[in-house]
């Protein structure tokens, strides 16, 4: 299989369901979007030093591109072929993996700046390319259908690379920045 294929030099690109679209619509600026939040957490993952963190990282790496995949992949007309879509148990996982580093943490006193450790910053820059994606996945679903769970996942996943970066310092023994008001 050829990397380049010369279909898109004219500014298009192709939707898994054939359709061709220009490179800046809503659907590819989202799931463009979800890629590059998908290479950061590659980053965190490449630079964690504490394995739970890294799988659990590894994980969200995989199910991301199945996100990535889905908005990919329009509802309407419906695909030819099977999409992986986010089921709840996406949700629970995060949900889960929060509950169970908050436990581990000190309460939060104080909004902290990003940094600490070098996965905690990649975290953190992840989380704030996870909440840019939410906003455009969000104005996507305003415009066409889109997978029922996604926005709740990536809503959620932006509390859990929050909270992933407070346990990577934590793990760490290295502070939280904290915001000097």
């Amino acid at each position: 299989m050829k990397i380049y294929t010369k279909t898109g030099d004219d500014g298009t690109t192709g939707l898994f369901n054939g359709q061709r679209v220009d490179k800046f619509a809503l659907r590819v600026e989202s799931y463009g979007t979800i890629d590059e939040l998908n290479s950061i957490i590659g980053l965190a993952y490449s630079s964690c030093e504490h394995p739970d963190l890294a799988n659990s990282l590894k994980i969200i790496s995989n199910t991301l591109f199945n996100v990535g995949s889905d908005l990919a992949t329009p509802l309407n007309p419906p695909p030819k072929f099977e999409v992986i879509r986010l089921k709840d148990e996406n949700i629970t996982f995060l949900e889960k993996l929060i509950d169970d580093y908050t436990e581990q943490l000190p309460p939060l006193r104080n909004f902290i700046l990003p940094g600490g450790t070098m996965c905690a910053a990649f975290l953190h820059q992840a989380r704030t390319v996870c909440r840019r994606a939410e906003r455009l996945i969000v104005r996507l679903s305003r415009e066409d259908i889109i997978g029922s769970n996604i926005i709740v996942y990536i809503n959620r996943l932006s509390d859990y690379l929050f909270t992933a970066a407070r346990y990577a310092n934590h793990r760490s023994s290295v502070s939280d920045i904290e915001w000097a008001k």
